[in-house]
């Protein structure tokens, strides 16, 4: 059975209320605005700085894709993926901004001390130690494994949002958390 076929009921509670936001954003509704914001805020970030690499243009990134969303609501088609959507919007505007500033910069500290920062629980220790762990990354397993924690998108879904293969996403997410297993548990984990 396809997904986009499921009825509204179906769906998991954070995908309808995602659905259900974005219908009130194409409504005008500017309380559903603030919901979507604070319910995807995290994963277009997360998106963001891993492509522009820069905490200042992620930041504005995120606040540029949730004006598109204000423009554009009326084009998401229920049934599909929310927050696929809503990270390809992020996606393209950060692409956008790439080719035209036509530079890539490195991911300096206030980057990597924004992902976490707004989570419950996490302190500085735990931020610092997520730096150290993520930096031994490769970009790309970097945004795969930040897409797949922070907007819990499926492995299928990112393969589409990044154009790549699904065995390419699955290769490169366990290879990353094996990396981050023995960086964070040392050689015992092997």
């Amino acid at each position: 059975m396809q997904e986009a076929a499921k009825p509204m009921e179906a769906l998991s509670p954070d995908r309808a209320r995602l659905e259900a936001l974005i219908t009130g954003v194409a409504a005008g509704d500017r309380d559903a605005l603030g919901q979507l914001y604070g319910a995807a805020r995290g994963a277009v970030y997360a998106m963001a700085v891993g492509l522009v690499k820069n905490a200042h243009e992620a930041q504005d990134v995120t606040q540029d894709t949730f004006v598109r969303i204000w423009d554009c609501a009326g084009q998401y088609r229920p049934g599909g993926s929310p927050m696929g959507w809503i990270l390809t919007v992020a996606r393209n505007l950060a692409l956008m901004r790439l080719r035209r500033d036509a530079r890539v910069q490195t991911m300096d500290e206030a980057a990597w001390d924004a992902i976490p920062a707004d989570a419950p629980g996490v302190t500085a220790e735990d931020r610092a130690v997520l730096q150290t762990a993520l930096e031994s990354l490769t970009d790309r397993e970097r945004q795969i494994v930040l897409l797949h924690a922070a907007s819990g998108l499926k492995h299928r879904e990112i393969g589409q949002l990044l154009d790549l293969p699904l065995a390419t996403v699955l290769s490169k997410y366990h290879r990353a958390l094996k990396k981050l297993r023995v960086l964070l548990e040392g050689d015992d984990a092997k």
